[in-house]
């Protein structure tokens, strides 16, 4: 496949890529860069400008003058055509972005391709809430004559953490509610994959974005994500990632009482039974698992089967994802890429032998692919491990790899007590022919989504987010706009 020029001339290769400060690219202020590869080649893709605390300070700085400057003066139509314009240059560009997530973090061609709905559809959504933010008029008991009413008014300034695993459709999912209620934002994209955040900063400039608005600072967990978390004229922190970092944001925003919403990993329980349509819960359950080689925080990675079909469903699901094809993203036949780099192909691996020794057994998969072109990848086999109870690692730990675990249960009520069995609450599925089953099941399990017969869909309208350990606050629909509003209440004395 022939790399888009607006890729080579824009991302690959070339001269350090910069940050985004202000409206501005510029260099690192301690003049580092660091690497970023092709997961699926090895192959260095272009060197990054790491940004630090020192360029923390400088983006928050631009971000609280935008807030304060001519952003704060576009009306609601104003930022709704900034959005717009954005939506249309990312339906311009999405081969290209599309491409540079490939390239970036080794997902598929085929599967970026049935991201576009939800890479367009997300600005665009977001555009229209634009025109909708309002406060209310409030009955009240006080003496006399007294007008009370509502304000709903921007955060301010927003510290927003991405990760690698979906950089496209994140990023966007973290800039459409700043623009949307007129705050402001500094950006720091997971450093196994930033050149699409880059490239998305290109075009806010090109739509209109007034500088300072959304600021794109490249660099380490340590040292820039912890210092925009910690940050005192931050105003508030979205955070995706996993639930260990989260805790350290929680802890972070501590010294101002920043506002903190958090999408945490997941351990999502997967429930098969027996009066399920087979050949759909087969397809279905397994690409809710090996999609994205198994790098969705809301992956239903546990496959809770009735014991009746257990292993029938088994060694279905096992030669469906031996029949998955692994390659290099940039081939429309791939299926499943590589994992993003060696330390994630190293925690796979260090799982599979956690589950071999506790008990399990791999009907398929559970190595690293060497051969041929995948020799210099990350590339590991789609995996099923069977005989696995839910008191195994394998079964509790997020793993964030091609790994599904299999474990049985005979009735609704156990399997509800196994799917809640986890400190993770993200995501969850039920297969069956029953409405009741659906509904009951629905109902019992604690996660903020519930797909049943069909797994992992988004759409913009719908919100998502976690219970326990995955999370709080919401994403998408109505209430992801809540977290960046203030409520201003007046109370207007008349006579």
């Amino acid at each position: 496949m022939t790399i888009n020029v607006d890729v080579t001339a824009n991302v690959v290769g070339g001269l350090p890529k910069q940050l985004l400060i202000d409206g501005k690219f510029v260099p690192a202020l301690s003049g580092r860069t660091f690497e970023t590869r092709n997961p699926a080649t090895g192959e260095l893709l272009a060197n990054v400008a790491e940004g630090d605390a020192a360029d923390i300070d400088l983006a928050v700085a631009a971000a609280r003058r935008a807030f304060t400057g001519p952003w704060s003066r576009f009306t609601p139509f104003e930022r709704q055509q900034c959005l717009l314009r954005f939506a249309d240059l990312v339906e311009k560009h999405f081969e290209s972005l599309a491409l540079i997530d490939v390239l970036d973090m080794g997902a598929p061609i085929t599967s970026m391709h049935a991201r576009r709905q939800r890479a367009l559809g997300l600005p665009r959504f977001y555009a229209g809430m634009c025109t909708v933010i309002h406060g209310g008029t409030l009955p009240n008991s006080f003496p006399g004559e007294v007008f009370s009413y509502t304000l709903k008014e921007p955060v301010g300034v927003v510290g927003a953490i991405t990760p690698w695993n979906a950089p496209l459709t994140s990023t966007i999912w973290k800039i459409g509610p700043v623009l949307a209620t007129g705050c402001t934002m500094v950006l720091k994209p997971a450093e196994d994959a930033p050149l699409t955040a880059l490239r998305l900063g290109e075009l806010l400039l090109e739509a209109g974005v007034p500088e300072g608005v959304v600021n794109i600072v490249p660099g380490f967990g340590d040292k820039a994500g912890a210092a925009l978390a910690r940050h005192m004229d931050v105003d508030k922190v979205a955070f995706t990632g996993s639930d260990i970092t989260g805790r350290k944001v929680i802890e972070a925003s501590k010294g101002n009482i920043k506002r903190v919403t958090l999408e945490l990993g997941g351990k999502s329980p997967d429930v098969i039974f027996a009066d399920c349509d087979m050949d759909a819960a087969v397809a279905g359950a397994g690409m809710g698992v090996f999609a994205n080689t198994g790098q969705i925080c809301c992956a239903g990675t546990r496959l809770l089967v009735q014991r009746p079909i257990y292993e029938e469903f088994v060694a279905r699901v096992s030669d469906y994802a031996k029949s998955l094809k692994v390659g290099n993203g940039l081939d429309p036949a791939t299926q499943i890429g590589p994992v993003v780099n060696a330390k994630q192909l190293d925690r796979v691996s260090d799982y599979m032998e956690i589950g071999l020794g506790e008990g399990a057994t791999a009907t398929t998969g559970g190595r690293r692919l060497t051969e041929g072109a995948l020799k210099d990848g990350f590339f590991f086999e789609p995996t099923v491990l069977s005989r696995v109870d839910n008191t195994m690692r394998v079964a509790r730990e997020e793993i964030f790899g091609p790994v599904a675990a299999a474990i049985p249960f005979d009735t609704l009520e156990e399997a509800a007590a196994i799917a809640n069995d986890t400190v993770f609450g993200l995501g969850g599925g039920v297969w069956t022919g029953s409405v009741t089953t659906a509904h009951r099941m629905a109902k019992a399990i604690r996660t903020g989504t519930v797909w049943v017969n069909t797994y992992g869909g988004l759409d913009p309208v719908v919100p998502f987010g976690g219970y326990k350990t995955s999370g709080y606050g919401r994403e998408s629909g109505t209430e992801h706009l809540d977290a960046y509003l203030e409520t201003k209440a007046v109370v207007m004395k008349l006579a």
